[in-house]
């Protein structure tokens, strides 16, 4: 944990001290300050909206609307309670790109993607993108309905094939809009700042309600009667959340080292001379899947139920019933078979997140071509079945 510690403290010092890395830094912190920006502009509504808007948020009554709208609310980073236009966050994008991922083994054409290197990959990115408006646009019509049964959108004219039909386009198109401007954000911060884009914005998202859930929780200890208690709490959890920090770092710089060895050549007269093989290693993550598993996990969650509530006053009975099921028991956190699921989705998406990556760095196929081979197995497909099984065991 001292050498935890120790690294993170030097790579704190390192920041000021290399210009291009405080040039990235600050480009990554200007993009995210843009991103709270757009969280407090809100889609168009009336003036009557917005003032239920508010009264549902100060009075409350937030809560009587389940699990789904608290989940949805803490991954927009507090945009639901302006409805603002970037509410739906980047889980479209995330959508399509399990979609995408999904489809990959399965279709010739995205195969061959793969192939194509950088070119290839830039189409790759590009249909995910593409996929995303329609996602964006069915999880924005869940979002208003939410609203609707709320109270805040008026149910008679919030409609597409109403009287109104122009001022509810509005609405959709905005969040729709709102989440690509994410996207392009985000894929900036990937290009000219530090880390992953998408993750860092919903990393900016949740983090920027911790100051309000703080206050909440003091509040509700000065209200009960509480004598500090509500201030020993607070730092409790904050310790915790500061010793998970560093916990998730020191693993996460885990590593499987794999010897190879590459055969060294030099010239002899007119021939060529093998020397001893020079020893390396190949550096195998203990988690080469990152957060991308429990991201993936909740937006697979997330998306049926919010797309249900479109559909929960629908006439079609049974399409109504399911809907309801969908829209109350499947975010519900508070139930033990969400968190079942929930894991169940994790190892699965760890698994398989973990077996593209490894595929997409055609490793064994590189060794076999430069004429290095790990001891005790021959280059090819043994080396390639000795690689898998290390990843499964080191995933696990």
């Amino acid at each position: 944990m001292n050498s935890t510690l120790s690294f993170i403290w030097k790579r704190l010092q390192s920041i000021w001290t290399i210009p291009d890395l405080r040039k990235k830094l600050l480009f990554t912190l200007g993009m995210l300050l843009v991103f709270r920006v757009l969280a407090h502009i809100t889609v168009p509504l009336t003036h009557q909206e917005q003032v239920n808007l508010a009264n549902l948020f100060a009075s409350g009554k937030s809560k009587n609307l389940g699990q789904l709208l608290g989940l949805l609310d803490v991954f927009s980073g507090g945009s639901l309670q302006t409805f603002s236009f970037v509410a739906l966050g980047v889980a479209p994008y995330i959508t399509a790109t399990i979609v995408m991922q999904l489809l990959r083994p399965i279709l010739p054409a995205l195969q061959n993607l793969s192939t194509q290197g950088e070119a290839g990959q830039q189409r790759f990115n590009q249909i995910t993108r593409i996929i995303t408006v329609p996602l964006a646009f069915l999880q924005a019509l869940g979002q208003a309905a939410i609203f609707v049964r709320a109270g805040v959108l008026d149910a008679n004219t919030f409609n597409l094939f109403g009287p109104n039909w122009l001022e509810t386009l509005s609405i959709l198109l905005s969040l729709t809009a709102g989440t690509m401007i994410l996207i392009w954000l985000g894929e900036l911060i990937t290009d000219h700042g530090i880390g992953n884009g998408i993750s860092l914005i919903i990393f900016a998202g949740i983090v920027s309600r911790l100051p309000q859930l703080i206050q909440q929780g003091l509040l509700a200890s000065s209200s009960t009667g509480g004598n500090g208690g509500g201030v020993v709490s607070t730092l409790v959890f904050l310790s915790i959340g500061l010793l998970t920090i560093l916990s998730i770092v020191f693993i996460y710089q885990g590593q499987r080292r794999v010897p190879v060895q590459y055969p060294t050549k030099r010239m002899v007269g007119r021939g060529v001379k093998f020397g001893p093989a020079q020893t390396t290693y190949i550096p195998m993550q203990v988690n080469s899947s990152g957060m991308i598993p429990l991201i993936f996990a909740q937006s697979l969650l997330i998306f049926p139920a919010l797309l249900s509530q479109y559909l929960i006053g629908n006439n079609v009975k049974w399409l109504a019933n399911i809907a309801l099921w969908t829209g109350t028991y499947l975010a519900n956190t508070t139930l033990w078979y969400y968190w079942f699921t929930y894991f169940v989705l994790v190892v699965v998406f760890t698994y398989f997140y973990a077996y593209i990556i490894w595929q997409q760095q055609n490793i064994s196929e590189n060794l076999q071509k430069q004429g290095a081979f790990i001891p005790g197995y021959r280059p090819g497909e043994p080396t390639h079945k000795y690689l898998n099984l290390i990843l499964n065991r080191i995933t696990l």
